[in-house]
């Protein structure tokens, strides 16, 4: 190359040395007959001294503009150590503008105020940010690790197709239409979950692959239509042997990224525990308040909304006084998620206020107190409702306390296993129980016996990985045996013609001799998110879609020529 070294590189031991760099313009300081320029590249920025012998080309260089430099490394009198090159700048002795640049809409810097849509539609910009630029590097050596640790474990990396077969169950499918089978559409992968499975029965025995991935639902901060995930199953397996690999893949980018080491095993939360304490299957461990039942407290109330209740009363209390406008947000929150709104009470050096603080007797402020183990000061918000709505209700606003109060510390991880899932979740669309995970997980041995009959307390052989709030990954032992398959079939109502239809060419491999096996699916876009301390998966992907599913730098997804439809046999409504 060209360039000597890059814009990261020199330092005190390089001074008195000629040195070629190129970059662009990232500030322009002039005093006096001296100019300053800060250049940057990938790794890094230097400083350069331009005196008065360039000062017409200086006059033409802008910000943003691409220019090459040879000049002497020399010791800088007033050092900035905050930079790898703060010690050093460059005495230019020759310049050259190798490509000009308009105006920025925005200013590139770390810190950007632009508007999320304006940095999506001027990417290519955003992304020389080097806090962006770092979110890359991140996920970069994430996948390095993943790659590197499953490979030390005899992992072979295989790829599955992208073009598929739509089946019924799970998310909905994005839809390819066939111009050489008129009529006939592929399905782009939601995971390469068949097809793993198929390769156990090939005998391939440990696979893996960073999988592309595609599902057409509405999104959220930590949702895109196309995401990546980290693909694995391992044949003669149980669900304990890939929660043990994935715990060393876990504190392998936790010692990395974070500097933390884990030596013992992660946490283990059965489902039900965690709707109890936390209202959600997905908990953040960085901080503690948790949701409880107070049936108890509120036995013989006077509080006028809870009085009388034959539902569930379930409450959160924090150590903190919720202001009024505060207090309007989680009203909007528990809307949101299911309930009208709570009831409140607050308390600072014993003296209580509140829309229910009037109705409290004192035995009821004493248990109160007690349970959530409240010193000087606090808020409490309760409500009755049926448990499973309430506890989501108040989950909600777990987070949303969190948020208030800042109770999540950035730096902190905290993985645990969320294990003993359902098996199954009741559809009112469909007015029916289908799968919780999808149709080849295995019951757990408790549930062997009547999964296909008591499906409301059935529990899945299946494992979460959660950290810091969001859900990582998902896994589960996979059924093997033809007859606990047929049930599962029967237990979500799929006809002997749909099964036949949508997975008689995978059903068909299970005549052949199958091992026992299973597997996982990790989200790298959430897993790089934690790790690089990024605001939301956006931020970690090069050239994502806005909260709409719509990129607006090309203006993606567009309409087509009637030309290419024709040739498609589709006409748009």
């Amino acid at each position: 190359m060209k360039r000597t070294h890059h814009c990261g590189q020199l330092n005190l031991s390089n001074v008195g040395q000629t040195v070629l760099l190129q970059g662009w313009v990232k500030k322009i300081r002039k005093m006096g007959a001296m100019n300053f320029i800060d250049l940057r590249d990938f790794y890094g920025v230097t400083q350069l001294i331009i005196d008065e012998s360039h000062g017409d080309l200086m006059q033409t260089i802008k910000t943003e503009y691409v220019i090459e430099v040879s000049g002497i490394v020399v010791e800088r009198k007033s050092k900035n150590l905050d930079l790898p090159t703060g010690e050093i700048e460059i005495k230019v002795t020759a310049i050259q503008i190798i490509n000009k640049a308009d105006l920025v809409p925005f200013q590139i810097e770390d810190h950007s105020e632009a508007l999320e849509d304006t940095r999506l539609t001027y990417r290519y910009l955003d992304l020389r940010r080097s806090s962006m630029q770092h979110h890359l590097k991140t996920r970069a050596k994430l996948n390095s690790i993943f790659r590197t640790t499953l490979e030390n474990h005899n992992f072979l990396e295989v790829e599955t197709p992208y073009f598929g077969k739509s089946t019924p169950e799970g998310a909905r499918d994005f839809l390819v239409p066939s111009r050489l089978n008129k009529n006939k559409f592929y399905a782009l992968p939601q995971s390469p979950q068949l097809y793993k499975q198929l390769l156990m029965i090939s005998g391939i025995d440990r696979y893996y692959q960073i999988a592309r991935c595609f599902r057409d639902e509405d999104l959220r901060i930590d949702r895109q239509p196309e995401f990546t995930q980290l693909d694995l199953e391992m044949s003669f397996a149980t669900g304990e042997d890939v929660m043990l690999l994935v715990e060393e893949l876990v504190k392998n980018s936790l010692v990395e990224f974070k500097g933390i080491k884990i030596t013992e095993p992660l946490l283990r939360m059965p489902y039900k525990e965690a709707i109890k304490n936390y209202g959600i299957d997905k908990p953040d461990l960085r901080y503690d308040l948790k949701i409880h039942d107070l049936e108890e407290v509120f036995a013989n109330t006077e509080v006028k909304m809870l009085a009388g209740s034959t539902m569930s009363i379930r409450g959160i209390m924090i150590d903190q006084l919720v202001g009024k406008k505060q207090l309007e947000e989680l009203v909007e929150t528990a809307k949101q998620n299911g309930i009208n709104g709570f009831g409140f009470a607050k308390v600072e050096n014993g003296t209580w206020s509140g829309s229910i603080a009037s109705q409290l007797n004192e035995k009821e402020k004493a248990m109160l107190l007690d349970k959530f183990a409240i010193k000087s000061q606090g808020t409490l918000l309760v409500q009755t409702a049926p448990y499973n709505v309430v506890s989501q209700a108040m989950g909600a606003l777990r987070i949303q306390l969190a948020k208030m109060f800042n109770l999540a510390d950035p730096n902190d991880c905290k993985p645990l296993w969320v294990t003993d899932f359902p098996l199954f979740e009741w559809s009112e669309e469909e007015q029916r129980f289908e799968a919780a995970h999808h149709p080849f997980t295995m019951p757990k041995d408790c549930s062997l016996a009547d999964f296909d009959t008591n499906k409301a307390e059935a529990i899945a052989y299946a494992y979460d990985l959660v950290i810091n709030g969001y859900e990582i990954g998902s896994g589960s032992q996979r059924i093997t045996d033809p007859v606990i398959q047929q049930r599962m079939f029967d237990a979500v109502e799929l006809t002997a013609e749909t099964v036949e239809r949508n997975f008689g060419w995978f059903m068909n491999a299970y005549k052949y001799g199958a091992p026992y096996h299973a597997g996982m699916g990790l989200g790298i876009d959430r897993w790089a998110m934690i790790m690089s301390n990024a605001e939301s998966i956006r931020d970690v992907i090069a050239f994502p879609k806005n909260s709409s599913g719509v990129d607006p730098m090309n203006n993606a997804p567009d309409f087509v020529e009637e030309k290419q439809l024709k040739e498609l046999f589709i006409k748009t409504v």
